[in-house]
């Protein structure tokens, strides 16, 4: 850090700062603001930089918050913005190219203050502040001072949802966009992407980090928020009529997945005529005490981790999570959460319903591309499960996929590597495959997908599998861990559910998938004896003493119970469904058939045991018969041939193992922590100080 710890610790000393902050009102007007806002910066993206860089802002809010009510500085601040941001779309005759970069240093500057404002004053007080005027001309404090705060969130989201990343005029039919596109052409030899491009994408990254600052008061509360005067602003009135348009944008800005402008490739370069008298006086502003902002100027290097991803797609996809969960209200449902699950392709012709104004269209087979690509984060996982479970869209769109591994694969490797993977990740990974296992489709076509060389699978080398065979696996795989590690039983049910809705289209599982269903029935049932000694022995001592309380031994038997008497559902589906695909689950059941002696005569156990017992019988029977010293070759193929010859009328018929994912009551007191938890770990330049957080409880260390 060096001269960069030094600088930012410098800020509060900066005199445009202490002016900003001070006691004398600035008008909108004065020219202090072309000083204030000409100045060129990387913004600071590793977090011990932008913890100093809250640590300083922090003092000179505390300047502003005391003397705002009297300056209404911050009221001009915000103001100036809103005029920057109208002057972008003049027409042809302003051709001055600061305005775009002025409206982004203004945007980071409002950004940075209320952050701090936010994470310190109730929604009311901040309220009051955007009611604050400058006093040194006539008042005209009204509906405009009152709507301050809906007008600067309509602006950010028009400005999201306006302004391009690269090539502006192939991305919008805006004809401001479009001279400003060809003014630039005419004016820069390097393009417009350099010139433009660059500080576009820099100042919608702004804007949707703004958005999620003006939402992030619910950081600070520890229940959730359910009447919020950002969120009334955000669903009604002006913002409004942006929800389709502004959930469209956060969406393609997943999907373009573009990369982040190399540092200070936006700051523009001053022109061969000298650039004209405002640029002059700008750029001797930019090269002094404003340089603190650079961090390292140009020359500094991005972390490893920001040049493998693009800030603004990440940006954008929290957001869009944040504005889909935020909670209804008793007189309106939440638009954000309605655009999301009413969506449709491009190529989808049928007319879009009436009872949903919000709903818009985008490229399905984009989207799942890049959802395909990004699910090594939580968000993207989070976004997917929302999609398949909310928008039936996308759910049929996926489902019909004929490369549907490409998703699934991303979503195994995320459960395969559970010991590093936080607890709400493998959740949404596991829902989404529960998800996907409702459809009789999905669970027939992934065994007829063969995978081969699964090198991220480390317990046995997999050169040729089905992905519904590794599917199997590991689900099991996540069961196994769970019952030695974290014993969760919401964790088990899922995965259980998923064999389940699988078991009756088992189709050719691969011999390891067998062996491993077996194993796990085989641990189950170690397990049971086991708690059943306990619950024996703590029996017997009892019987001697009245002082200390029995162990609940009673309902470890009736959890483990019921785990067994599902894996022997499933085993029956199988075999009762679709026992001559599967010869090696056969094989399996024979080499283990002494496990499955104790449960005959268990009455928990009886009714589903008699297929099971029939089918060990059966082709027991037809093993003795063709003699002793068979080989593995033959046993497979004695199984295939009395697989034909076993009358399928002696299997007992049981209702077909269906289970449904179905959200719980009240899903934002698990949803919004979460989504907030991802945003307060993931967010690109933005820090909170971990001791205000109220929403969920910190990490230690």
């Amino acid at each position: 850090m060096g001269a960069n710890s030094s600088s930012i610790s410098e800020l509060p000393e900066n005199e445009y700062l202490q002016k900003l902050s001070g006691s004398e009102p600035i008008s909108e007007n004065d020219p202090f603001w072309n000083q204030l806002l000409s100045f060129s910066f990387t913004t600071p993206t590793n977090s011990a930089d932008l913890k100093l860089l809250e640590e300083a802002t922090i003092s000179v809010c505390k300047s502003l918050v005391e003397k705002n009510p009297r300056t209404g500085n911050l009221g001009s601040l915000i103001k100036v913005f809103l005029s920057r941001t109208k002057e972008l779309k003049i027409s042809a005759e302003c051709q001055n190219h600061l305005f775009i970069w002025q409206a982004h240093n203004a945007l980071f500057i409002i950004c940075c203050l209320l952050k701090v404002f936010i994470s310190r004053m109730s929604e009311e007080e901040l309220q009051l502040h955007f009611t604050y005027e400058e006093k040194a001309g006539p008042s005209s404090c009204g509906a405009e001072c009152e709507d301050l705060i809906e007008e600067l969130l309509c602006c950010l989201i028009q400005l999201i949802v306006e302004i391009p990343l690269l090539y502006p005029c192939q991305h919008t039919d805006s004809n401001w966009w479009k001279w400003l596109c060809s003014w630039y052409r005419g004016r820069y030899s390097g393009g417009v992407t350099s010139a433009l491009g660059d500080i576009t994408y820099s100042i919608s990254l702004e804007a949707v980090t703004t958005l999620i600052v003006f939402l992030s008061c619910q950081l600070f509360h520890k229940e959730i928020l359910r009447e919020s005067i950002i969120h009334r602003y955000l669903m009604h009135g002006r913002c409004l009529p942006y929800t389709s348009r502004l959930v469209k944008t956060l969406l393609y800005n997943f999907i373009r997945q573009e990369r982040s402008p190399p540092p200070g490739t936006h700051v523009f370069q001053q022109q061969t005529d000298g650039g004209g008298l405002l640029y002059g006086i700008a750029s001797g502003v930019a090269t002094g005490l404003w340089t603190v902002f650079t961090l390292g100027g140009v020359g500094s290097k991005a972390s490893a981790q920001l040049e493998q991803c693009s800030p603004l797609a990440s940006q954008s996809l929290l957001l869009l999570l944040v504005l889909a969960n935020l909670t209804d209200t008793p007189d309106t449902p939440n638009p954000y959460r309605q655009a999301i699950m009413s969506f449709k392709n491009t190529q989808d012709n049928t007319a879009f319903s009436s009872s949903n104004p919000h709903a818009f269209q985008i490229n399905f087979n984009s989207l799942y591309t890049a959802l395909c690509d990004q699910q090594k984060s939580d968000q993207a996982t989070l976004l997917l499960y929302m999609l398949l479970h909310q928008n039936s869209n996308v759910r049929t769109y996926v489902l019909a996929r004929t490369d549907i591994e490409n998703l699934v694969l991303p979503i195994l490797e995320i459960l395969y590597h559970v010991e590093e993977r936080n607890s709400h990740h493998v959740y949404m990974a596991l829902i989404i495959l529960l998800i996907l296992t409702e459809d009789d489709g999905f669970n027939r076509s992934i065994h007829e997908v063969i995978l081969k060389n699964i090198t991220w699978y480390a317990e046995r080398v997999l050169t040729e599998i089905s992905l519904g065979s590794l599917l199997i696996l590991v689900v099991i795989r996540t069961i196994q861990y769970n019952m030695t590690r974290t014993r969760d039983k919401y964790l088990h049910t899922n995965c259980l559910a998923a064999l389940a809705n699988m078991s009756a289209q088992f189709r050719s599982l691969h011999q390891y998938a067998a062996q491993r269903i077996i194993s796990l029935f085989s641990l189950l049932s170690k397990k049971h004896n086991k708690v059943l000694e306990q619950a024996t022995q703590s029996l017997r001592g009892s019987l001697g003493s009245n002082d200390s309380p029995l162990p609940d031994y009673a309902q470890d038997l009736n959890v483990i119970e019921e785990v067994i008497r599902m894996m022997l559902e499933i085993i029956n589906s199988c075999l009762t469904n679709s026992l001559h695909h599967n010869p090696n689950l056969v094989y399996a059941l024979l080499y283990k058939r002494d496990l499955f002696e104790q449960f005959r005569t268990h009455p928990s156990f009886q009714d589903i045991m008699q297929n099971i017992d029939l089918v060990i019988s059966f082709f027991s029977s037809r093993l003795e018969q063709a003699g002793a010293e068979l080989s593995v070759e033959r046993v497979l193929e004695i199984i295939k041939q009395g697989a034909v010859a076993l009358p399928k009328d002696r299997l007992r018929k049981f209702p077909e193992l269906k289970f449904k994912y179905v959200e719980e009551e009240q899903p934002e007191e698990f949803f919004i922590p979460y989504v907030w938890s991802l945003v307060y770990n993931s967010a690109v330049a933005l820090y909170w100080n971990p001791r205000d957080i109220q929403l969920f409880t910190m990490d230690s260390g």
